[in-house]
Formats: C-alpha cells, structure tokens, sequence
C-alpha cells in the first residue's frame, strides 16, 4: 500500500467517525480548542496530524485511536 493511500484511509476513517457522532468540524474544533480550519485541513488531507494530534482527535471523537487504526488496511509486505 502507499503511503498516501493509508493517510487518505485515515482522514476518511477520523470523517466518517465524525459523522457518525453527528458532529461538526466547529464542534470539533471547539473539543479540541483549535480552530474549524485545523478540522477542515486535516479532513481535506491538506494538512497530516501528528501522533499526538491524532490522539486527541480521538480523544474529542470519543474513540479508541486502535478502532480508528484496525480499520486501516496495510499489507503486509
């Protein structure tokens, strides 16, 4: 698998969460006191977030971050 085919699966795995818990990239943000824009970028794939990052936004998705990971799917090569 590239690289960029596990980032998108990633940022598709953290929207998809979102929208199932019925919020918003604001609600989000908010949860994460950073601004829509850092929801809006990471989502978009403009921007990759960190591990840590990545924890938080779990964290306000209310998630286990392994979830989020088991849904990737990595060859293993």
């Amino acid at each position: 698998m590239k690289r960029s085919d596990a980032h998108n699966q990633l940022r598709d795995a953290l929207l998809e969460t979102r929208r199932k818990r019925g919020l918003t990239q604001v609600e989000i943000a908010a949860l994460l006191n950073k601004p829509q824009s850092f929801v809006s970028k990471y989502e978009s794939g403009e921007r990759r977030l960190d591990v840590i990052e990545f924890l938080e936004v779990c964290k306000a998705l209310k998630v286990n971050p392994a979830t989020i990971i088991q849904q990737l799917e990595i060859d293993d090569d």
